[in-house]
């Protein structure tokens, strides 16, 4: 298997999904990943999300097992002069700090860019704020919900008169996430040409807004202000859109002119290519109501699933509107291995949506630990001796699971 950061010691010193996710995928692409947690609780997410209610309780719910795969935990008090020191020792074992913590969290606690930089000056430092480390908004707090509301994304899904609405998945916490994994990837590639380390800054208010660019270049061009489009294609295409059928529903993205060339032909209605009304998109356009009007009336004629095997026959951008359920019964799942499943946990996770020369997905090398699971031979990895871990447990300044 292909693990272009084989050798390569993340320090994950994050909370929440963003940032978890980050070391996640780093950890995918063969990277070790250390997970500092509080010796308390842990990471917040380990007691809430999802619907695995038992889980919750034990510090292991879904929301936190979709990206603590292929971590090693260490259980710390980072607020003690001896937290302090095994911190700094491994940020001096590390090639990339990855951390979501406001600016004056960090201060507060005394990991500061300048202390980290003074500690390790190879390393990546990779940090994730809501707004990014300028600003008057640098120290707000935001999470994936605030950061879509306060982007616009809100105010563009949906309806015309519905909303704000939220979208159905935490999409700007992952593209923060995969925006990070990208960046820290690429300071890794520089480092081995000037053998110096990165200060990498993600805001997830212009993550939210590179998922928004077409949209925000096309206000900024025209000054018009865009409004819900609903499940309309982003063309605005009149031939465009979701529709009912005899059972189901059907997605179609007509485009293009011999897109619409090659609908025509699979609904059987090649007089649209000679009706005037239809012939050219501005005409169609002209008569959006008419056309969307019959193509209602066709479609109900044949289950979505009929459709959809059609389309691909005639090659019309077209797909089923499927729950979460159906979409994860797809056949086509099974062709490409995206999820790993632990089968001792009962566990199935998604990986990375790329593969390296045809190979397989890239399997997380571990299941999820449990809090400070690994904080024992962490310690030991960093030079500490039996007498020291064992001062380190006593005064709870380090906590472990074994």
């Amino acid at each position: 298997m292909f693990k272009p950061l084989e050798g390569i010691q993340v320090l994950d010193f994050t909370h929440v999904l963003a940032g978890p996710a980050c070391s996640y995928y780093l950890g995918l692409l063969g990277a070790d990943i250390i997970k500092v947690e509080s010796v308390s609780k842990g990471d917040s997410m380990r007691h809430r999300g999802g619907t695995f209610i038992e889980g919750n309780s034990k510090g292991m719910s879904t929301s936190f097992l979709t990206q603590a795969s292929g971590k090693r935990s260490i259980a710390l008090d980072i607020n003690t002069k001896e937290g302090k020191k095994i911190f700094g020792k491994l940020l001096e074992s590390s090639d990339v700090l990855v951390e979501n913590h406001r600016p004056k969290t960090l201060k507060k606690i005394g990991i500061t860019s300048d202390y980290i930089k003074n500690v390790n000056n190879k390393i990546i430092h990779c940090a994730l704020t809501g707004y990014g480390r300028k600003g008057d908004k640098e120290n707000a707090s935001a999470y994936d919900v605030n950061i879509q509301a306060i982007s616009g994304i809100m105010n563009l899904t949906g309806f015309e008169g519905q909303g704000p609405i939220r979208t159905g998945a935490p999409i700007v916490d992952y593209g923060v996430a995969l925006a990070a994994s990208f960046a820290i990837s690429s300071a890794l590639f520089k480092r081995t040409e000037t053998g110096r380390g990165s200060f990498i800054d993600v805001s997830m208010l212009e993550t939210a807004y590179t998922l928004m660019s077409s949209t925000i270049v096309d206000y900024f061009f025209t000054g018009n202000e865009p409004k819900q489009r609903g499940n309309a294609a982003n063309s605005k295409s009149p031939a465009s859109g979701s529709f009912e059928c005899k059972k189901g529903m059907i997605s179609l993205g007509i485009n293009e002119e011999h897109q619409f060339v090659a609908l025509a032909k699979m609904l059987g209605k090649e007089v649209w290519l000679v009706d005037k009304k239809f012939s050219n998109k501005n005409n169609r356009k002209k008569n959006q109501t008419l056309l969307t009007k019959q193509l209602e009336d066709i479609l109900r004629s044949k289950t979505a699933k009929q459709w959809e095997k059609l389309a691909i026959k005639f090659e019309v951008p077209a797909a089923r509107v499927l729950t979460l359920k159906e979409s994860l019964g797809l056949k086509q799942n099974n062709s490409r291995s995206f999820f790993h499943t632990f089968n001792d946990l009962n566990l199935t996770v998604p990986t990375l949506p790329f593969r390296f020369n045809n190979q397989k997905n890239h399997a997380p090398v571990s299941s999820p630990k449990k809090l400070g699971q690994n904080t024992l031979e962490i310690l030991k990895e960093l030079g500490f001796n039996n007498k020291d871990i064992k001062s380190f447990l006593k005064k709870n300044i380090v906590n472990s699971n074994n």
